[in-house]
């Protein structure tokens, strides 16, 4: 019989691997002794079949292809069953620069759990040689002082991804599920001889949940500590997903009790926390100002503005081109950049990784797939309290346009609603917007140009918008017209956008001169890349109100000039619409579309006098 160190020479592989292998029963004849095993010596070494044997996925051409890896965010099983993408150089840049804690802010699906779950996996001391899933990977060819960080350090992960909830009661029930989740994750300290027994006694509240929010807020503190002696090695802390707890306190009024805890709870675990080795954070936004990280000097912050790591999180130009061959696909990479290029992540291009996977998945059909992994409410708040710029704004970037605006990466979610102008910061830093020519201001916040990034964010805004402008735009009248211009049905188009401005016309009582803008954002929304859309556009011998311009000319243009007067008779409002008409014809406000040429113009006059409204074409 061989011991466990011999086996392991002979089979090139850890003792700990062996002794994995023994446990779940792979290795012929071998017996427990004592704490270790025996192995016979004619046992041979057990085939590898964590990347052998790996699911495979058939092409259209009927070729074996690796499956794509929606949804799978555990490194172990992406890297060796799923087409991967290799982004190990993250922990070669970290190794190189070692910052005390690190933040990583990007947009939801972006690879933030599954990179975190990477550094789990590569940092962490466990019974298995977990070296196996990385051999094959960048970062091994990177020398012997890399490597010797592979399974070294404890590590406490945990991710708040899931903490989606409508109260904060409910909030800290999870909160406390996935803190002592990760405490019995670790249940050899229950009985480690080098712990106290008041932090024994500490393990057991808390994995057991017994314990309130006071005392929860020092988990990572006690947790750290305990590891630390029991392993004789400071930790690694990883927390996923850091803020949205955060996001769900602002959005339903639990956010000073969720800001309270949380300040609490980081400041244990990774301030002058002397059993701390790193700590790493993923989130949305960075929230530095509401002080959760006060006095934390030690934090270093990765944006969507920031070079270092720019790469890690989506896919590059270079991976999706080798993806798209992979799969037979080159001919599709027009349609890929149209779709879901357009970030920049730094002074890279970025792709959204979920939105592409899933691309691929379905055959390379392009939908808006991002749209259905979370809530907008981001934007659903800026439009609720939009004023007369943002609304201008909104209709710039359905247009296609872009502006020029102060970028504050540390914007916090109270102030969406205290400064609206910070609406294009959360706007970016969500994944609504990309950014370009940043530069740094006098004052020493960024600023650039912002745009949409490509035609999925377009499809999320035109969605979020005609529902949150419903009382201006029905629901009704919204599909008739997208029915009507899909189907090039010009009667039908034309009685629809009839009934749309009739309808509209009860909003303007109330809303007065936005109004207009609402039903402008609302149209540009409608009628999505059909038609190029201006509103108070030079044309001909003036300013026209709204101009839908057909990309094909095989459509009809849209015309339409408003009027407004107080305490109006219906002959004075008819002759109100009347007049809006004949300066559409007298100013030739058709003058572009004809020389487009664009045969069939609608034109429409429309008066409003409080709720009434005449139309005549």
């Amino acid at each position: 019989m061989r011991d466990v160190k011999t086996t392991a020479g002979l089979w090139g592989i850890s003792t700990t691997r062996v002794a994995k292998l023994c446990r779940e029963g792979k290795v012929t004849g071998a017996v427990k002794d004592g704490k270790s095993w025996l192995i016979p010596e004619e046992a041979a070494k057990p085939a590898d079949g964590r990347v052998k044997g790996v699911r495979e996925a058939v092409s259209t051409n009927g070729e074996r292809r690796l499956p794509l890896p929606i949804g799978i965010s555990e490194y172990r099983l992406a890297s060796t069953q799923y087409y991967y993408i290799d982004k190990t150089m993250l922990i070669k840049d970290f190794l190189d620069e070692r910052p005390m804690v690190s933040l990583y802010t990007r947009p939801r699906r972006f690879g933030k759990t599954l990179n975190m779950d990477m550094l789990r996996t590569f940092f962490e001391k466990t019974g298995e040689d977990t070296s196996v899933y990385f051999e094959d990977k960048l970062i091994w060819d990177c020398g012997e002082e890399y490597r010797a960080c592979q399974g070294k350090y404890p590590v406490i992960f945990v991710s708040f991804k899931d903490l989606k909830f409508n109260t904060w009661a409910e909030t800290f029930q999870m909160l406390k599920a996935v803190i002592g989740n990760e405490f019995v994750r670790h249940r050899e300290l229950e009985t480690a001889e080098n712990c106290s027994d008041l932090d024994r006694k500490y393990y057991r509240e808390v994995a057991g949940g017994t314990v309130d929010a006071v005392a929860l807020s020092g988990a990572f503190d006690v947790l750290s500590r305990m590891l630390c002696q029991h392993h004789g090695m400071e930790v690694i802390i990883i927390i996923d997903e850091y803020d949205i707890p955060i996001q769900q306190g602002h959005t339903h009024g639990f956010y000073d009790e969720v800001i309270d805890f949380m300040r609490n709870l980081f400041s244990g675990g990774l301030k002058d926390n002397r059993h701390l080795a790193y700590g790493f954070l993923t989130g949305i936004l960075r929230v530095a100002k509401e002080s959760i990280f006060s006095g934390l000097n030690n934090l270093v912050i990765h944006s969507v503005i920031d070079d270092k790591y720019s790469r890690y999180f989506g896919f590059t130009r270079d991976e999706v081109e080798k993806m798209a061959a992979y799969y037979h696909a080159e001919d599709k990479m027009n349609e890929l950049v149209e779709w879901y290029d357009g970030y920049r992540f730094g002074d890279t291009e970025i792709f959204n990784p979920w939105s592409v996977i899933n691309y691929f998945s379905i055959g390379c059909k392009p939908r808006a797939f991002w749209q259905a992994t979370g809530s907008n409410e981001i934007i659903s708040e800026v439009i609720a309290g939009a004023d007369e710029e943002i609304y201008e704004r909104l209709e710039k970037l359905l247009r296609g346009e872009k502006f020029t605006t102060l970028i504050d990466t540390g914007v916090i979610y109270p102030q969406i609603q205290k400064n609206p102008s910070t609406i294009y910061s959360f706007l970016l830093v969500a994944g609504y917007l990309k950014a370009e020519n940043v530069d740094i201001s006098q004052s020493g916040d960024f600023i650039g140009e912002v745009s949409l990034p490509n035609k999925e964010i377009k499809a999320v805004y035109n969605k979020e918008i005609l529902q949150k402008l419903d009382g201006i735009v029905s629901q009704s009248s919204a599909v008739s017209i997208q029915e009507a211009v899909y189907a090039n049905d010009v009667s039908r188009l034309q009685k629809s956008v009839e009934k749309l401005l009739l309808q509209s016309a009860s909003s303007f009582d109330t809303a007065g001169e936005m109004f207009f803008h609402g039903l402008f954002l609302g149209i540009c929304a409608l009628f999505d890349d059909r038609y190029y859309l201006s509103s108070n556009r030079e044309s001909g011998k003036g300013r026209l109100y709204i101009q839908l311009m057909p990309k094909d000319n095989s459509r009809p243009g849209i015309l339409i000039e408003l009027k407004s007067e107080k305490y109006m008779t219906d002959v004075q409002l008819e002759a109100l619409a009347q007049s809006a008409l004949d300066q559409i014809n007298n100013r030739e406000y058709d003058t572009e579309m004809k020389t487009r040429g664009v045969k069939t113009i609608f034109k429409y006059g429309v008066a409003f006098s409080g709720k009434n409204v005449k139309i005549v074409k």
